[in-house]
C-alpha cells in the first residue's frame, strides 16, 4: 500500500507519510469539547447528536448546545449563519457545555470565521475544515478560503484540510446529504467510540427512511472512519464509566414532553413559536397513544383560552409557548387566576424583548411570568435548572396547579430545550398522576368559592357535578360566584387567592448549599445556569476562597431559608442571564442601577445588599466566565 498522502496547497503538491494504525499515540483525556459547523441543512446537528449519543452509551458524561443561527434560512457560506453543535464528553457526568471549542469539524471557512469572532475556540484548538472551496469555480470563494486558512494557521489554530466532499462522492451523488455521517465515522475514530453503537445510532436516526438510505449512510459512516484512520496521525480516548442504571438520552423540550405524558395530563394546547416547538412535536407524535390530545390553535390567546376551558371541564391542561406568546397569553391566565382553575404553563425562555433573539436562550421572564397580569393574579413560578429537570418540574407542576386551584408557570429557556444529556430512566409513580375527577353529588349548601381562611383553598367544582351548577365569571365575585363590586368582597377575594401562596410556601424545604454553609461570597442562580456556576464554584474554592451557590426552584413564591443563609455570608450575588446595570458605567449610581430579575425579588424580599452580574449575548454561560466575576468579586 501507498503509504504517501498527496496534499494540493497554493504553493504546490507536497507528499507526506500517510500514517499508520500504530503509528498513533492514544492521549487520554478527562474531558474534550469537540463543535460540528455548517451551513443550514447540512445535517451538523445530527451528526453532533449522534456523537453524544454514542458516548453517553457508552457511559461517558455528555452535554450538548445547539448552535442555531437567528434567521431560519441564513445566506450559504455566511459568518453569521454558522449552524451546528457543541459536544461536551466527560469521563464524569457534565451539567454544561464548559469553556472554549478543543476541537471543530467545519464544513467551510465562513461558519469557523464566525466561531472564532465569537472567542468559542480554544487556543490551538484543532481544526478539521473541508477543503473543496481551495478549489472552487469562483476565484473570490477561493481567495476567502485561503486568507481564511492563513489566518487560522497564523493565529496558532491546528488546521487539517479534509476532503470531504471528495471522498463522500464515492459513495453518494450529493455530498450535501451524507457529508455529516462522514463526519461522524471520523469523529467516531478520533475519540475512539464503538463503531458498532455508531451504526446502530445511524440505523436509529434514518429509521423512518427506505433502507437505501440507511444503507448509504452507513457506507458513509465507514468512509469517514477509515479516512481518518488513515489520514489522522492523533487519537484521544475519554475514559467511560459504565452506567449502573439504565438511562435516557433526550434534550429538554424532549423531557418536557415527556414530563407532560408522566403527569397524567391528557391536554396539551399551543401555537408554534420558537424555541418551544419541538416539545410540542413530540407530544403530537406519542401523546394520542396514551389517551392525550394535542390542539394546536389558530394563536397563542386560543391555545391558552382552550387550555383554560379544558382544565375546568375536570383535568388540568398545559400550554407551552415562549416569552412573546407568554405575553399574549396573561389575559387568558388571569382569567385562570380569577376563576381558580388549574393551569400549568411551560414557557420556554428566548431572548426579548419583542420578537428578540428567537435562536437564544435568555433568563427575561422571570417578572414576566410573577407579576405580568393585571391585579393582583398570584401564580407560582418554578424554573427547570437540568434536563432531569425538565422532566420532574412539570409532574410537580400539575400536582400544585390542581392542589391549589392555581397557575403554574414553569420556565425553562432555549439552552436547555436543544441540550442533550443522559440521566437515570424515570420509574413511574402512581402519584405523579391526578386522582380520578370527583362527580360526586356537592354538598348541599356549599359554596364554588368556601375559601379556607387559614389557606385560602376552596373545593374545586367539576362541571356536571350535582348541585354544583353555579355561574362562572372572570369579574370580582363572592363566594356563590356572584358578580359583586362591594368593596368588602374583592378584598376577601384577593385576600383568600394571596394565602395560598403562603400556604404552598410553607411547605417547601429550604434550598440546599454548594459548598460551605458560610464564608466570604454566595452566589444565587436559577434555571439553565447552574451547572455553570456550580462548576465556577468548584474551581474558586480550590484555589482557596470561601465561596459557595444556592440554585432555587421556586422563584414565586421565595422557599424559606434564604435570607438566614444569606446573612451568613459576607457578600452576596446572583448571577443570571437577564439585563442588569453595570455600576462601572458612568451613569450609573445607587439611585438609578437597575437590577437582575432574582436580585430584585431577593432585595425586596429579605432587605440584604445582594449584588448581580448578567449576560444576555444570547449563549450559555462559561463555567471560567462565572469563576472570573466571582474572584472579581471577592476582591
Amino acid at each position: 500500500m501507498d503509504n504517501t498522502l498527496t496534499m494540493q496547497t497554493d504553493a504546490g503538491t507536497r507528499r507526506t507519510r500517510r500514517p499508520r494504525s500504530d503509528d498513533k499515540t492514544v492521549a487520554t483525556l478527562k474531558e474534550h469539547i469537540l463543535e460540528v459547523i455548517s451551513d443550514s441543512g447540512e445535517g451538523a446537528q445530527r451528526c453532533g447528536q449522534s456523537v453524544a449519543s454514542i458516548a453517553a452509551r457508552m457511559g461517558n458524561g455528555v452535554w450538548t448546545v445547539e448552535i442555531i443561527p437567528a434567521e431560519i434560512q441564513p445566506p450559504a457560506r455566511s459568518i453569521e449563519g454558522a449552524s451546528g453543535i457543541r459536544i461536551r464528553i466527560g469521563s464524569r457526568p457534565v451539567n454544561n457545555g464548559g469553556d472554549e471549542t478543543d476541537l471543530v469539524v467545519a464544513f467551510n471557512e465562513q461558519v469557523l470565521l464566525g466561531r472564532v469572532r465569537a472567542g468559542e475556540l480554544k487556543r490551538g484548538c484543532i481544526i478539521l475544515l473541508e477543503n473543496k472551496w481551495r478549489k472552487d469555480r469562483d476565484p473570490k470563494i477561493r481567495d476567502s478560503y485561503a486568507q481564511a486558512y492563513d489566518q487560522f494557521v497564523a493565529d496558532g489554530y491546528r488546521v487539517h484540510e479534509i476532503p470531504m466532499e471528495e471522498e463522500c462522492l464515492r459513495h453518494v451523488p450529493d455530498p450535501r446529504r451524507g457529508k455529516n455521517m462522514f463526519a461522524l465515522g471520523m469523529l467516531c475514530t478520533l475519540y475512539s467510540l464503538d463503531i458498532e453503537r455508531a451504526r446502530e445510532q445511524v440505523a436509529f436516526a434514518f429509521r423512518k427512511k427506505a433502507d437505501r438510505v440507511v444503507e448509504s449512510n452507513l457506507r458513509l459512516l465507514d468512509a469517514g472512519k477509515e479516512w481518518a484512520e488513515a489520514n489522522l496521525d492523533f487519537k484521544f480516548k475519554i475514559p467511560a464509566v459504565k452506567a449502573t442504571e439504565p438511562k435516557i438520552v433526550v434534550n429538554g423540550n424532549t423531557a418536557l414532553a415527556l414530563g407532560i405524558l408522566a403527569s397524567g395530563m391528557e391536554i396539551c394546547a399551543m401555537y408554534p413559536i420558537t424555541p418551544a416547538t419541538s416539545a410540542s412535536h413530540y407530544l403530537s407524535d406519542v401523546f394520542e397513544k396514551v389517551g392525550g390530545v394535542v390542539h394546536q390553535a389558530e394563536d397563542e390567546i386560543a391555545a391558552c383560552a382552550f387550555a383554560v376551558g379544558a382544565s375546568y371541564a375536570g383535568k388540568c391542561a398545559v400550554t407551552i409557548t415562549s416569552g412573546p406568546g407568554l405575553s399574549l397569553k396573561q389575559e387568558a391566565i388571569g382569567l385562570a387566576v380569577m376563576t381558580e382553575i388549574p393551569l400549568v404553563v411551560v414557557n420556554v425562555q428566548r431572548g426579548g424583548p419583542s420578537t428578540g433573539q428567537p435562536t437564544k436562550g435568555e433568563q427575561g421572564d422571570l417578572l414576566a411570568a410573577c407579576f405580568g397580569s393585571l391585579g393582583d393574579a398570584p401564580k407560582v413560578v418554578m424554573a427547570a435548572s437540568t434536563i432531569e429537570d425538565c422532566f420532574y418540574s412539570v409532574i410537580t407542576a400539575r400536582r400544585i396547579a390542581e392542589t391549589f386551584n392555581m397557575v403554574v408557570v414553569v420556565l425553562s429557556d432555549a439552552n436547555l430545550a436543544t441540550a442533550q444529556q443522559p440521566f437515570p430512566r424515570p420509574r413511574f409513580v402512581e402519584d405523579w398522576l391526578a386522582p380520578p375527577v370527583d362527580q360526586s353529588a356537592v354538598p348541599e349548601g356549599a359554596k364554588p368559592y368556601d375559601w379556607d381562611p387559614l389557606t385560602g383553598l376552596a373545593r374545586r367544582f367539576i362541571p356536571g357535578q350535582p348541585n354544583g351548577m353555579h355561574t362562572l365569571t372572570g369579574l370580582a365575585h363572592d363566594r356563590m360566584s356572584r358578580v359583586a363590586y362591594d368593596p368588602d368582597i374583592n378584598q376577601e377575594s384577593i385576600h383568600r387567592r394571596s394565602l395560598k401562596l403562603a400556604a404552598l410556601q410553607k411547605t417547601l424545604k429550604a434550598p440546599a448549599l454548594f459548598g460551605d454553609e458560610e464564608g466570604d461570597l454566595l452566589v444565587i442562580g436559577w434555571g439553565s445556569s447552574k451547572g455553570a456556576i456550580e462548576e465556577a464554584v468548584e474551581r474558586v474554592r480550590a484555589e482557596g476562597h470561601k465561596v459557595s451557590s444556592m440554585h432555587l426552584t421556586f422563584l414565586q413564591p421565595l422557599p424559606p431559608g434564604i435570607g438566614e443563609a444569606m446573612r451568613r455570608f459576607k457578600k452576596v450575588m446572583t448571577v443570571e442571564s437577564n439585563w442588569c446595570d453595570d455600576p462601572a458605567d458612568e451613569i450609573v449610581d445607587q439611585e438609578n442601577r437597575r437590577y437582575s430579575a432574582l436580585a430584585m425579588l431577593l432585595r425586596a424580599r429579605h432587605l440584604v445588599d445582594v449584588d448581580c452580574w448578567c449576560d444576555v449575548r444570547g449563549q450559555p454561560l462559561k463555567p471560567e466566565t462565572v469563576a472570573r466575576v466571582m474572584r472579581e468579586k471577592l476582591g
